[in-house]
């Protein structure tokens, strides 16, 4: 998997657990949730969808690695099956 095809399937969740953000204006270091007021809650629905895309568990001890845009794609890059 691309790493184009991966901000697609991140941009994507993201919009579908915050439909009136922009996802296209998160820098890559900016704090996704903060940047895009998302809760606790959908934050995880977030993850969730994005580990049944791509086939990447995200381990809750992980969390602090999917903070921010860039941490994410790096993690699952690394991860991808």
């Amino acid at each position: 998997m691309t790493s184009e095809r991966l901000k697609e399937i991140v941009f994507s969740q993201l919009r579908q657990v915050a439909p009136e953000a922009d996802p296209a204006t998160l820098r890559p270091e900016e704090n996704i949730r903060q940047a895009l007021d998302i809760d606790s809650y959908d934050f995880l629905q977030f993850l969730i969808g994005i580990s049944e895309e791509t086939g990447v568990e995200i381990a809750e001890a992980d969390y602090e690695q999917t903070f921010t845009l860039e941490k994410l794609l790096r993690y699952l890059s690394f991860r991808l099956p």
